[in-house]
């Protein structure tokens, strides 16, 4: 999560505003989409900003028509903004997909144990875009798994890079 200062230049050419690294720790990743978000004005300086928080944020597809919406992100309040102009912080926001992703959401999230998250908000090619995905939750054993197999890959380079 980024706690302040500019978006974060990627590689290919994404500009990086926040990323929720705690849904790979808690979710097994099943598939993942690019959406784009329908912002304000201000949400979009805000998160130009690098001011984003994904860390209790979820996504649900409406029952009655094929709109995702994305819950509990926090994009703050843009400080140079008088008050007349200002956004409510943490209030819902329509997700831009296909339809025929929706429904292929809609499918993936009738199967028991499966959720929508948020994984990363960024800028593409100048246009805020989020990165959902379907997963499904990870119990204490996996995660102690996936903490072994990260301990012994790293010990692994560690060992490989002194030779």
């Amino acid at each position: 999560m980024s706690k302040g200062g500019k978006a974060k230049k990627q590689a290919d050419g994404e500009h990086l505003v926040a990323s929720n690294r705690r849904a790979f720790h808690d979710y097994h990743v099943i598939e993942q989409y690019e959406a784009g978000i329908q912002l304000v004005g201000t949400e979009v300086k805000s998160l130009r900003d690098g001011q984003c928080q994904l860390l209790a944020s979820y996504a649900r597809v409406d029952e009655h028509s094929p709109v995702v919406w994305l819950h509990s992100v926090l994009i703050p309040e843009y400080r140079n903004a008088g008050p007349a102009f200002q956004h409510e912080p943490q209030r819902k926001r329509k997700l831009l997909l296909h339809k025929r992703e929706i429904e292929s959401i809609r499918k993936a999230l009738n199967e028991k144990g499966t959720t929508l998250v948020p994984l990363k908000v960024y800028f593409k090619q100048g246009r805020a875009k989020v990165a959902i995905a379907v997963c499904r939750g990870k119990r204490k054993a996996d995660k102690r798994e996936d903490m072994k197999t990260r301990d012994s890959k790293r010990e692994i380079d560690r060992y490989s890079k002194g030779r």
